[in-house]
């Protein structure tokens, strides 16, 4: 018994690994995507804008399940298609860790979009226009005028995708391969063994993790 409960905690401390490093990863790439989709629909008008963003709204809206085993049958296919062709196997197109990122990415990003598009609608061009005007470059104007302004959004579209990303579970269980996240992990233990001790201080630690980060997201 006492070895069977270590090995338990060590799968949740490997599951808490996991959901960090997906939960940074999907932040990370969905507030870069979230970014140019913000400065796409904001600062640009071209036909088929608004087709468009109805489909980068429409992963959102779609339930967590049916949008994992889509992804999950999007992928198969395309793997097995290259695998017939080439004989290689595409193992990141398979359930496992790289799937679960980009699944959680397909509808974090329109989360992180609208969260900066909100921030970026309410820039001032005109303070571009001088420092255009002044000598500045584009670049230089983007890192110090407007990202800076940006800076709040930013920093709550990722918090907010890490939030989402750490405690997702319909979309993950779909796409999971071996190295699941903390929420599968609790979620087989439950199953197997019941609630326990340990998962309700897992639970409650993760209570109040989210409160924090939530508090800090409103607070930029």
């Amino acid at each position: 018994e006492p070895k069977l409960g270590m090995f338990h905690d060590r799968r949740l401390l490997i599951g808490m690994a996991n959901s960090l490093l997906i939960g940074f990863a999907v932040a990370s790439v969905a507030t870069l995507i979230g970014t140019t989709n913000a400065f796409l629909f904001e600062r640009h008008s071209f036909r088929g804008r608004r087709i468009l963003f109805v489909l980068m709204v429409v992963p959102l809206v779609i339930p967590g399940v049916m949008l994992g085993i889509s992804i999950l049958v999007f992928a198969s296919s395309i793997a097995n298609v290259i695998e017939t062709a080439t004989d290689l196997e595409i193992s990141a197109l398979r359930p496992g860790m790289l799937l679960v990122i980009l699944g959680q990415t397909s509808f974090l990003t329109t989360i992180t979009t609208l969260i900066i598009a909100a921030r970026l609608r309410k820039f001032d061009g005109a303070m571009e226009e001088a420092a255009l005007n002044l000598g500045a470059s584009r670049g230089r104007v983007l890192a110090t005028v407007t990202l800076p302004f940006l800076k709040p959004a930013l920093i709550a579209g990722f918090l907010v995708s890490f939030l989402v990303s750490f405690e997702n579970f319909n979309t993950t269980l779909m796409l999971v391969g071996s190295d699941a996240p903390l929420t599968i992990t609790m979620f087989d233990r439950m199953v197997k063994g019941g609630s326990t001790p340990v998962l309700n201080a897992v639970s409650l630690f993760l209570i109040a993790g989210s409160g924090v980060l939530a508090l800090i997201s409103i607070m930029v």
